[in-house]
């Protein structure tokens, strides 16, 4: 099956599995799983931060994150079309007692800073307590700029907020743009990294920052339910897509490039977006359940919505994207 709703689908290789069946384990909820250990101090260094904390999953790491910079009742300024806000159930305000103060984010992703400028609170009683910006990278598959990265954090800084960094798909911006995923980490104060998604991990995120920073959120993980024994199995997953997969993601970008490139040719598709490993496109009403069930027949799955995205990853290979434009050749052909 060519897959290409999620590059969360993803599984690991021979490789990754043998370096989970072989790691040393320990209890991490004591603090003495080796294998765990030796990867939080890898990935700090990698980052630049102080320390780092593995999660099972980035909506839990995200979460404890914002529960780790805020406090019941504080709001975080946070983009409307942003992971955080829209796909984690709103577990920020259910769980953590956080408001989001949610921005219509710009057409490449960003938050006009004289909107965020706009959203901070003044300090009265009568506000929730403006604690927190948190932005994403990569948004839609889109690299936030650097420079506008900069240009916000510093806003935030001046105005007293803390910041948090979305980076699911960090690594996905670290290749594109060609900068050192420690340069992209500096100007947050936390940053969650998932090894999910197009780095083939089976499980696992991980949230880095400072030191006491890092122990607070150890003790809001343990209250969220994220606290795991031999989580040695896991953290030599990520640990072995760290050594060996980052450079790979330069593939799943081509690929998605060759991909528009071909759907752009055909009549009812229109590509309206692609950056990194994902694409967006637009196909009429009248095509969307008969597209979604003629590739299905064929082995191919999208998700078929109004705003359609494809997401390669490194399940797919050169062929699969040759036969998924065929197949969809072949299709619109026989409707014309």
């Amino acid at each position: 099956m060519i897959d290409l709703r999620s590059d969360t689908v993803t599984r690991p290789d021979a490789a990754m599995l043998e370096a989970m069946m072989s790691a040393p384990l320990g209890d991490d909820v004591w603090g003495d799983d080796p294998t765990v250990n030796a990867f939080q101090e890898h990935l700090a260094t990698l980052t630049g931060k102080q320390a780092a904390l593995l999660f099972p999953s980035g909506t839990q790491s995200n979460l404890v994150g914002l529960m780790a910079h805020c406090e019941r009742g504080d709001e975080y300024i946070v983009g409307q079309s942003a992971h955080t806000y829209r796909y984690e159930g709103g577990g920020a305000a259910v769980l953590g007692s956080i408001q989001p103060q949610p921005i219509e984010n710009a057409s490449d992703g960003s938050l006009p800073l004289e909107k965020i400028s706009a959203a901070i609170k003044a300090d009265d009683v009568h506000f929730s307590r403006t604690r927190l910006l948190a932005l994403e990278n990569t948004i839609a598959g889109k690299v936030l700029p650097e420079t506008y990265v900069h240009q916000a954090t510093e806003l935030a800084r001046s105005r007293g907020l803390a910041t948090h960094l979305d980076g699911a798909r960090l690594f996905n911006a670290a290749v594109a743009s060609q900068v050192p995923l420690e340069q992209l980490c500096r100007p947050f104060d936390s940053v969650s990294l998932c090894f999910s998604k197009g780095m083939g991990a089976p499980i696992g995120s991980a949230l880095v920052g400072p030191r006491d920073f890092i122990e607070r959120a150890r003790r809001w993980r343990k209250v969220a339910g994220g606290g795991m024994r031999q989580a040695g199995i896991i953290a030599a997953a990520c640990q072995y897509a760290l050594d060996n997969n980052i450079q790979d993601l330069a593939d799943d970008h081509r690929r998605a490039a060759r991909l528009a490139e071909g759907l752009a040719l055909l009549p009812g598709i229109e590509v309206t977006s692609q950056a990194t490993n994902m694409l967006f496109v637009h196909i009429s009403e009248e095509h969307l359940q008969p597209l979604a069930t003629w590739l299905k027949q064929h082995d191919i799955l999208i998700e078929l919505l109004y705003a359609t995205r494809l997401v390669v990853h490194r399940d797919i290979a050169d062929a699969d994207i040759e036969k998924v434009l065929d197949v969809m050749a072949v299709y619109f052909k026989q409707r014309t």
